[in-house]
């Protein structure tokens, strides 16, 4: 494999490349942003990542990995900063990585603005999938039209789309006539320590609708014998706020559940590591870094979501089809020890082996066997290949 200069552009990845600022919020995209600068670190490429302007400088080298800052997070005025200073300063930090391949996550306006730079000057570009609602038909949780447009541009003329799973692979055929590529993501392999076993059941996110945390809730008045924790912080913005601080009022009057708020990403690994389950309840998902986090440390998910049927194929956890189905798995494990510690035991091993930087060479090999200008041409008639 060739050296290559690769850019990855990962506007919310500077504070967990660097250990610095606010780490309660990190979105799972920044993880594998960072993950994945790493491994293409060791294997000798040259990275560069595009972040936001959080005040650390224009361009400034973490661990061997260079950052150049694009444009502060609300910069510009309101109207006029998409085109001032985002698309504009944007571009112009795609120029200063000067970059062979760029690598570009997730769905959105960067996505068109980064594939129209890499075709504008013949550079090759990766789009990775976030989320299964990327591959929809409409691109609807994109609210602006203008966004859903550029997203639309910039993955019709990827050259590698990288998907998470065959569910998402087969949407963006039937959707979109795009062919992609799975492959695995990346785990943070954690530190080999003794913890107590003091959380039963574990769930562990940013607080958001979506996610549906109320259900944990549910399931705790249901099992008043059984310790939650309920960690993560609110989304930014008003409405976030009322949202989190209805489901805390909630939580404080259980006494089972503990709630302690938003977990900087650097301690979410002790949480892991105390809890016998790892419980999921979102309503639409990827594939989730938790679950990974979860199977590293030999701890079973149950979870309504199963990505491309894993956790019930290799047994992994389970996938309950209700919340008396979740309720009931929940009990199965915590009542049978050895039951959940060879499930455990069987998905550390299954993630030791499928999730490691051999994805970050994938990317690589993937794409020294899809030429640009057939993939530019393809783009050009509609389709791609």
């Amino acid at each position: 494999m060739r050296y290559r200069r690769i850019c990855i552009v990962g506007l919310d990845a500077y504070g967990l490349l660097s250990g610095e600022g606010d780490l309660r919020y990190i979105g799972g995209e920044s993880v594998q942003h960072v993950l994945l600068a790493r491994a293409w670190r060791d294997l000798g490429h040259e990275v560069t990542m595009i972040v936001y302007d959080d005040g650390q400088g224009a361009r400034r080298v973490v661990d061997g990995i260079t950052t150049i800052a694009a444009y502060k997070r609300r910069a510009g005025l309101p109207g006029l900063r998409f085109f001032h200073p985002r698309a504009s300063r944007l571009f112009a930090a795609l120029m200063a990585a000067d970059a062979d391949v760029y690598y570009q996550s997730p769905a959105g306006a960067a996505t068109g603005i980064t594939a129209w730079f890499c075709r504008a000057t013949g550079r090759q570009f990766i789009f990775r999938v976030a989320s299964d609602s990327d591959c929809e038909r409409e691109h609807g949780r994109l609210p602006l039209w203008r966004d859903r447009r550029l997203y639309d541009y910039g993955l019709k003329r990827a050259d590698l789309v990288a998907a998470q799973t065959t569910v998402q692979a087969n949407m963006l055929r039937e959707h979109h006539r795009i062919e992609s590529s799975v492959i695995n993501m990346l785990v943070e392999t954690p530190r080999q320590r003794a913890v107590a076993k003091d959380i039963d059941v574990l769930w562990l996110g940013n607080l958001r609708s979506l996610k549906r945390p109320e259900l944990v809730l549910e399931l705790a008045r249901e099992l008043p014998h059984v310790k939650f924790a309920l960690a993560g912080g609110p989304m930014p913005g008003a409405s976030g706020s009322t949202y989190f601080d209805d489901v805390k009022a909630a939580a404080m009057r259980l006494p089972n559940v503990l709630m302690p708020g938003a977990v900087r990403y650097t301690d979410t690994g002790e949480w892991f590591d105390r809890a016998r389950i790892f419980l999921n309840t979102s309503s639409i998902e990827g594939f989730p870094n938790t679950f990974l986090q979860a199977w590293i440390r030999a701890v079973p998910v149950v979870s309504f979501f199963d990505p491309d049927g894993l956790i019930r194929r290799l047994q992994l956890g389970a996938v309950p089809a209700t919340l008396d189905d979740m309720r009931e798995a929940i009990r199965g494990f915590l009542d049978v020890d050895v039951y959940r510690e060879n499930t455990g035991r069987r998905a550390r091993d299954f993630v030791s082996r499928e999730f490691t930087s051999a994805a970050a060479a994938r990317y690589i090999e993937l794409l020294e066997h899809r030429p640009l200008r057939e993939r530019i041409s393809a783009a050009d008639r509609g389709t791609v290949s």
